[in-house]
């Protein structure tokens, strides 16, 4: 049995403080940077609209964060949608520069938490014509890019602006020279494509602006809590035994829980090992109840110190907390897997 620890402080970082974060903080891009932890936060000030942005924050000990600026250091203003929402971060470091993956809204949405699932939404009305296309309710993802982690710059869209498309994860180095990214596009679904439900895809690019037509990597497992929809997690953590991918699956009930692939060192198309079950699911009070969808374990960042993964992950759309466990342990959790099959 893999043994996941729950940090005894969870969850770590919760909503308050600013006026653009007093609602809900969730689904953080982590990394360490010269020996300290720095945390990118997804955060709301009301839910009507729920305007995301990112916030900084930093660590000495990857448990207790405070934040390096008392203002957001992106917002959808930034990029040019002043009623949309800027949405889940995964960073990586290649050579000198932070490459930080981010999901986009031109337009937010209203809404209502109800208790017991998905919320309620209403489109808000904006004025200038804002929400009146189809287009401006689509998710596309795209790439910043930063040196200090503070300062950022749009590098790039990475999906096409006609579908929603998320869940976009740069790997941490280039693979037989290319850059290789994770997507999820929605739409991607049916014969034509290989499988029934949203599932994981994988990209190739030369230059971080052109990319190749994304290849299926990873559909559906058999058992019912990945049934509704897969994709990935967190950034691809490099391993002497591949690539250690943690990736969501939610069922048709809209719980949230977590697996994990291993993907070929130098052919991430291949997937040597994968996990028939999950290995996290909701099971604290903060993982089952909060402001937003009830039953979220959702991570989106991990670092690896001193041999230990730690996994950030969003709790409910409500707060973040931190799970950690030996790397070499879960690495070979999953390639025993093969053999529970």
């Amino acid at each position: 049995m893999l043994n996941i620890t729950r940090h005894p402080e969870n969850p770590i970082v919760v909503p308050g403080l600013f006026e653009w974060r007093k609602a809900t903080v969730f689904n953080p891009a982590v990394i360490i940077d010269n020996g300290k932890f720095y945390m990118i936060e997804r955060t709301a000030g009301s839910l009507t609209p729920c305007k995301n942005f990112l916030g900084l924050l930093e660590s000495e000990d990857g448990v207790h964060f405070k934040h390096v600026l008392d203002e957001p250091v992106v917002t959808p203003d930034m990029l040019g949608f002043p009623y949309g929402s800027v949405q889940d971060p995964r960073i990586v470091k290649i050579d000198d520069t932070f490459y930080l993956n981010y999901a986009l809204r031109p337009c937010a949405m209203n809404y209502y938490p109800t208790g017991t699932g998905i919320p309620e939404r209403s489109i808000p009305q904006y004025p200038d014509g804002w929400g009146e296309e189809e287009v401006h309710w689509r998710t596309r993802s795209g790439i910043l890019t930063s040196k200090d982690l503070i300062h950022w710059e749009y590098l790039c869209d990475t999906t096409p602006l006609e579908i929603n498309d998320r869940d976009n994860i740069l790997f941490p180095e280039k693979i037989n020279g290319k850059f290789a990214l994770l997507r999820r596009p929605e739409e991607y679904v049916g014969e034509a494509y290989g499988t029934k439900q949203a599932a994981m895809w994988i990209s190739y690019s030369e230059d971080l602006i052109h990319w190749e037509e994304p290849k299926l990597l990873a559909t559906a497992g058999p058992e019912a809590w990945e049934q509704k929809k897969i994709g990935g997690s967190t950034p691809p953590v490099r391993t002497d035994k591949g690539w250690l991918v943690l990736y969501h699956g939610v069922d048709y009930d809209t719980v949230y829980r977590v697996g994990a692939l291993l993907l070929d060192l130098d052919n991430p198309e291949k997937i040597i090992a994968r996990t028939n079950h999950f290995i996290m699911e909701p099971e604290t009070y903060y993982e089952k109840f909060g402001y937003q969808i009830p039953n979220v374990i959702f991570p989106t960042g991990n670092v690896v110190k001193d041999g230990l993964l730690y996994i950030y992950y969003g709790v409910t759309d409500t707060a973040i907390a931190l799970a950690t466990v030996p790397l070499d342990e879960i690495v070979d959790y999953v390639l025993n897997e093969k053999d529970r099959a």
